[in-house]
């Protein structure tokens, strides 16, 4: 993985986390509170575990063990 690639699914993960509020918040309006939250609960789930990993990856190349090659321009 290179840094564009982390930056790419940094974003991604933030991107899923805000997503999920949104989907909350809307589908509370339309189908209720209980629905919404099984709605939104894929996202939000998958958005932390993606965070999780980055977090994971992030220290390990700070510690040098799984590194995250630089581009060379």
């Amino acid at each position: 993985m290179d840094q564009s690639g982390f930056v790419r699914l940094a974003v991604i993960a933030f991107g899923l986390v805000i997503t999920s509020f949104f989907v909350r918040g809307f589908s509370q309006l339309l189908v209720g509170r209980e629905v919404a939250e099984l709605l939104q609960a894929p996202l939000a789930v998958s958005g932390f575990v993606l965070i999780v990993y980055l977090f994971v990856r992030a220290t390990l190349n700070v510690v040098g063990i799984w590194s995250i090659e630089t581009e060379e321009t």
